[in-house]
């Protein structure tokens, strides 16, 4: 982990923008729907602190669908942390998230990123939702699925005889007055 400084101007304008953005709300329902899938509570630990070693993710991940992650690794060496964390991404990848969905690794370890960590995990409980889990805590919503319609060449036949009022209707107005860009109204 890097140790960086206090930050100034257009830097600290943007931190205090993001920290305010941050929903404590939203994540007291992850907390509680991650607790629910995991079995146990989630530690009282801050946000950030419990999940910076990856181990809480890839066990969400193993919950999920298991064996997504093959090997956890308990060790406090930072490198090995931030394999978790990237291993519960791909994890998630494969689980069905969109990449735009998922956050970046430094994001959860630094700190720095925190909204972007709470919308991936909402996204994986809406996703978790579309597969089946049922929790009482729903952080997130049901993913649309595909629903095809197939018509009959009757009903698409009678539908080209039909103006949709998608067209609309000018009801009777004209272009008659309007003049072209650039051109003088002549009075």
């Amino acid at each position: 982990m890097s140790n960086r400084g206090p930050l100034y101007g257009l830097s600290a304008e943007i931190a205090r923008k993001q920290a305010a953005k941050y929903d404590h709300e939203l994540e007291r329902q992850v907390r509680l729907w991650m607790g629910e899938v995991l079995g146990e509570p989630f530690p009282d630990a801050g946000f950030q602190e419990a999940m910076k070693d990856g181990t809480l993710l890839c066990n969400l991940a193993n919950k999920l669908e298991p064996g997504s992650v093959k090997k956890i690794k308990t060790s406090k060496v930072p490198f090995m942390q931030m394999e978790n964390i990237s291993q519960f991404l791909q994890a998630a990848e494969r689980y069905g998230l969109k990449r735009t969905d998922l956050f970046q690794t430094v994001d959860l370890y630094e700190g720095k990123g925190m909204n972007a960590v709470l919308d991936c995990l909402i996204a994986l409980a809406s996703q978790a939702k579309t597969k089946g889990v049922v929790t009482q805590t729903n952080p997130g919503v049901k993913v649309a699925t595909k629903n095809e319609r197939n018509f009959s060449e009757e009903v698409l036949n009678q539908s080209k005889m039909e103006i949709s009022l998608q067209y609309g209707s000018n009801k009777g107005a004209t272009q008659s007055g309007m003049t072209a860009p650039g051109t003088y109204r002549h009075l």
